[in-house]
């Protein structure tokens, strides 16, 4: 655990229980034999996870190895041959041993020499590797590794988890672990204090998003240039290795698309609007998804057939990326913006709930007239958003009420005017 600055430390330190490590260890992922792979974008703190996953083991008097393949000599190596990962580690295989590898889409072929050493040396090695991006991953991994590999996705940090880094652990455990938005209660009332905390947070959170060096940083000027070196230091890593020629239009997508969050997509006007062929914009879409930028969600119907047919709505993963891309970080009160500020948010922690890779369980509704519901979870939850509940009109929702009487509908606020139950920034929906 060396090399690490102070700051580096004191994110160690508040990162140690984020949802990712509890889950690994609640399901003892770290006890079977399947290759643990942990993805998701750059910068969200996957080598810190892998590093206190290390430590962990070790306290336990786990043998373990660590190894990152942005090393251009241990790359060559294992590139030449997986067996020379035991030059490089003097591996005993009388006991098990923990390999860690980060950033393993770097390999030539990350597959072969993922499985090769699972197949060859099952219940002696364990391999707990990352990828910076499930676009490498899905292009070069040509096998599935099916049955062989457990995939853990890692976001930004959660509001919850945001609470957590702000050294607020009251608050944290105050919150609830599972949804349910019948049953939905704090264990014991949060204080005025308490409540006017959250709410300036979750102005934080919707504001800078996510990123564990943003939420570390002290002042708004230092989030936004950590956002600006992720903006055009890490995506453009994607960019150069996805062999994307034209960056410039790929940024430009990104402000397009932060600009019009929460709206459908039609890949025919951005491809006249940018210049560009409706296939490169269907490409570039892809890569901004595989690499944990966008999502695009799809919309419900009870005709599937129909679904699959119609336009997606566009969000993104980090409400601080988004308002990067469209240069905007005012006070949410002050923004005409404010309504596409929360339906980001809402999204991103819906998104946490999914546990997935993807996002199939979160769609919205929509009819050709425009009635529209934002958000569909799981084909039970029902969410609409609004910056204050005063703007909610029960009737504009009777088509949606009458067509799907079994979906629980709820509505989501940031500024509540009575005793609604479910104001945002009392996150019941985490």
């Amino acid at each position: 655990m060396t090399g690490y600055k102070l700051s580096d430390n004191i994110g160690i330190m508040k990162i140690i229980k984020r949802t990712v490590i509890s889950q690994i260890k609640q399901k003892k992922y770290l006890e079977n034999d399947e290759i643990l792979l942990l993805t998701g974008a750059r910068q969200v703190g996957k080598t810190t996870i892998l590093k206190l996953l290390q430590k962990e083991i070790e306290n336990k008097k786990g043998k373990t190895f660590f190894i990152n393949l942005e090393d251009p000599d241990y790359l060559s190596l294992l590139n030449q041959n997986p067996k020379n990962l035991f030059e490089i580690f003097p591996i005993d295989l009388k006991t098990r041993t923990f390999v860690f590898i980060d950033e393993v889409q770097y390999l030539n072929n990350p597959t072969n020499f993922l499985k090769y050493l699972y197949d060859e040396y099952k219940g002696k090695i364990k391999l707990i590797v990352s990828g910076s991006s499930a676009f490498y991953l899905d292009k070069k991994f040509k096998d599935s590794l099916a049955g062989r590999k457990i995939i853990i996705p890692v976001r930004t940090l959660s509001f919850k988890e945001l609470l957590l880094f702000k050294g607020e652990e009251r608050l944290f455990k105050l919150l609830p672990e599972k949804f349910d938005s019948e049953n939905y209660k704090l264990e014991k009332e949060l204080t005025l204090s308490e409540k006017e905390k959250i709410k300036k947070y979750f102005n934080e959170f919707i504001l800078f998003g996510g990123y564990p060096r943003v939420v570390l940083a002290s002042s708004p000027a230092d989030k936004i240039s950590i956002l600006q070196d992720i903006a055009y230091s890490y995506i453009k890593k994607d960019v150069y290795d996805a062999n994307i020629r034209r960056d410039e239009t790929f940024y430009r997508l990104f402000k397009v698309l932060a600009s019009q969050v929460g709206g459908l997509v039609n890949t025919n006007e951005l491809s006249k609007s940018l210049r560009v062929s409706r296939k490169t914009i269907e490409n570039y879409l892809y890569i901004m998804q595989k690499s944990f930028h966008i999502s695009l969600i799809r919309p419900f119907y009870a005709n599937v057939r129909k679904e699959l047919r119609k336009m997606s709505k566009v969000f993104f993963y980090d409400c601080g990326l988004r308002n990067f891309f469209v240069n905007n970080f005012t006070s949410p009160l002050l923004r005409i913006d404010k309504g596409q500020l929360l339906e980001n948010a809402v999204f991103r922690q819906l998104a946490e709930r999914s546990g997935i890779l993807t996002n199939e369980k979160i769609k919205y509704w929509r009819t050709q007239a425009g009635a529209e519901v934002d958000f569909i979870f799981e084909e039970k939850f029902a969410f609409e958003v609004k910056f204050t509940t005063s703007l909610f009109k029960e009737k504009k929702y009777r088509l949606f009420f009458e067509n799907y009487p079994k979906i629980k509908f709820n509505l989501v606020a940031l500024e509540t005017t009575g005793e609604e139950k479910y104001p945002v920034w009392k996150p019941w929906w985490l």
